[in-house]
């Protein structure tokens, strides 16, 4: 570890078929943080997945399927750390610890919870309401210096930085005197996204890109053939205006935006870019160009995914290793938690005098 300067800790629930915004918003990030100087690790973060009822079998394939889809992007396992949550006990060990330094005023301010929980509050699981702070131990479990959030996670990275400098104002003391210097947990950086961070709905652009959205057609899945992903943008909401030419006219045009905002981060280019080209074009010319970058970036990845689900086996090795190089990294770090904290750590077993 001391070889990199920084440690990148992200994670994917397995909860349905990962689409465009899943995608752009984080998986081709993921693959492309591999070229910094960073230690990353991707992590399917089944134990989130669960505060929500899962039916078992289908979660089993759902967190293939998302490793499938790490793998598939371009995600190297021999060079990022790609595991699942469940297999790495250390994260709800640190959660617990975590649950009694964090403050209940924190959680309740939480606009996430109070959103998925809807009226029915009572009913919510404790998991759902504990969710963010699983979220600071994924991360801090192993140290890490920088997260990539979307908008929707900002508020959960924030109660993750309290956390963690409540811990170590908490513990300054045995901090120091078990030689870790004045902090031990960082205060993790947020990595915002690029172009299209937050992708909306193809049907509606004031909503955000979803798998739980009951229209299949607002979505592109990661796992579309290349006609379904043409017929998707050909069928994608609009305005009756020409694209502009220049960024200030997509205000109060959410469908546009949108659409310009996906084709850019597909490109890997800006919103001025694309207008420069498109600009003053109709939407009859501007899907099909669309279409064919959608068709082209995301028809390989979902080629390669259905090659990696056919080989459960191949994906569950991979898991495995990436478990076993993860709780090597989260055991020295929980370790030392316990002794800052006061606990009494098990030793070498002692064998059985006669």
């Amino acid at each position: 570890m001391a070889a990199f300067t920084e440690l990148v800790f992200s994670g994917v629930q397995p909860t349905g078929n990962l689409h465009l915004g899943n995608y752009l918003g984080a998986v081709k990030r993921f693959v492309e943080m591999q070229a910094r100087d960073a230690q990353c690790l991707y992590c399917v973060v089944d134990l989130h997945a669960i505060t929500v009822w899962q039916d078992p079998e289908a979660l089993r394939g759902q967190i293939r399927e998302v490793t499938a889809a790490f793998l598939a992007a371009g995600i190297d396992p021999a060079q990022s750390i790609v595991f699942n949550q469940s297999q790495v006990p250390q994260h709800a060990e640190l959660a617990w610890v975590f649950n009694c330094v964090a403050r209940l005023g924190w959680l309740n301010r939480m606009t996430q919870f109070k959103e998925k929980a809807g009226k029915d509050r009572e009913n919510a699981s404790i998991g759902l309401y504990d969710y963010p702070v699983l979220m600071a131990a994924d991360i801090l479990a192993y140290r890490a210096t920088h997260v990539p959030v979307g908008e929707d996670q900002k508020q959960h990275l924030e109660l993750t930085r309290d956390i963690a400098q409540k811990f170590n104002t908490d513990f300054g003391s045995s901090i120091a005197a078990h030689g870790h210097g004045e902090t031990f947990f960082p205060v993790t950086e947020p990595l915002i996204g690029g172009p299209a961070a937050r992708v909306m709905s193809l049907r509606d652009g004031s909503k955000k890109m979803s798998k739980s959205d009951p229209s299949d057609n607002s979505r592109i899945n990661l796992t579309d053939d290349a006609d379904t992903i043409a017929q998707k943008i050909r069928r994608a909401k609009t305005d009756p205006e020409p694209l502009p030419s220049e960024i200030a006219g997509l205000k109060d045009r959410p469908e546009a935006d949108n659409l310009v905002g996906i084709y850019a981060a597909l490109a890997g280019i800006t919103r001025e870019d694309v207008l420069r080209d498109f600009g003053g074009a109709q939407f009859s010319a501007f899907k099909p160009a669309l279409a064919d970058l959608a068709v082209t970036s995301l028809g390989p990845i979902a080629g390669e995914m259905r090659r990696l689900t056919a080989d459960p086996g191949h994906i569950d090795a991979v898991l495995a290793d990436g478990a076993g190089r993860a709780e090597t990294i989260a055991a020295q770090t929980l370790d030392a938690v316990k002794d800052i904290v006061g606990f009494v750590r098990r030793g070498p077993s002692l064998q059985t005098v006669r």
